[in-house]
């Protein structure tokens, strides 16, 4: 039995982390995956810290990692599109503390599975574009912001004119067979049950807007490639309204575990058998 657990989107909820951390203790999962969005909103200055980063969530995990001593999981994450990329470093050199490991963009083999970490999101509405590229091609939804016409907490490390997230997977799997792997993701795969934005009845211009927000890249990615599982986030309320958290596609297992409520969304699952996946609202 190889036990997981995944969460995304807590946003820095000191009450999330607390539930997190105390069944990290309790249940001794062998790995746990943090899907994104894990700062308050703002620069990671949350309302009861002025550095939410180094007063928090650092010392936090440092306490868990001396309690647990080699009980202690194997923790894989990215951030999110509301993380500004000017924290990247901060994750990147806890890293030396044992912490966890810094995904993006980055492949670890444990256990005899492939983890893969991806955070960067489609155009979305919201300024900051740190983690935001094109998706298929440079067409953008209506109400949305291009990528090259918002805010940057830090200079981009590409030109993201010329950059898609369909791209960036192609050139991080190549040719691999990955039915032994597990994506992290931010984004949602595009027209299923776990990107399902409250967006009904809205227009722009007298357009509607599109009621599914995910990615098109990761949907055929997902199609194409058969992963064992992907893991998501971004889309809090998509659970809500279509009453699903997970969905097989095809032969991969996609699970979605942002929540639009104020409980720790916390999904657990043995990695050598993924069906065996739950959700509990804590």
């Amino acid at each position: 039995m190889l036990k997981c657990f995944f969460v995304s989107d807590l946003h820095g909820v000191v009450s999330r982390y607390e539930k997190l951390t105390e069944r990290i203790i309790t249940d001794r999962p062998a790995i746990v995956l943090m899907g994104g969005d894990l700062l308050p909103h703002g620069f990671g200055v949350g309302s009861e810290f002025s550095d939410f980063f180094s007063e928090f969530l650092f010392r936090s995990f440092i306490r868990m990692k001396e309690e647990m001593q080699e009980d202690y999981p194997e923790i894989l994450l990215i951030l999110g599109n509301d993380d500004p990329k000017v924290n990247e470093i901060r994750f990147v050199e806890a890293q030396k503390s044992g912490l966890w490991r810094y995904m993006h963009k980055k492949k670890y083999d444990t256990d005899g599975f492939a983890f893969y970490g991806y955070a960067h999101v489609p155009p979305t509405p919201f300024r900051l574009k740190d983690w935001e590229r094109y998706d298929v091609s440079r067409y953008v939804d209506p109400g949305c912001i291009h990528p090259a016409e918002g805010y940057f907490s830090m200079e981009p490390e590409e030109d993201i004119e010329f950059s898609t997230i369909q791209k960036h997977l192609a050139e991080m799997t190549g040719g691999r067979d990955l039915s032994g792997s597990v994506f992290l993701f931010h984004s949602p795969p595009y027209g299923t049950h776990l990107d399902r934005a409250a967006l009904d009845g809205r227009m722009i211009d007298h357009v509607p807007l599109d009621v599914h927000v995910g990615s098109i890249a990761i949907q055929r990615f997902i199609e194409e490639r058969q992963p064992l599982m992907t893991l998501h986030g971004h889309i809090h309320e998509a659970s809500r309204i279509t009453g699903d958290w997970h969905q097989y596609i095809g032969k991969t297992l996609a699970v979605n575990a942002a929540w639009e409520g104020p409980e720790l969304s916390l999904i657990s699952f043995d990695l050598e058998d993924p069906a065996t996946v739950q959700r509990e609202l804590i």
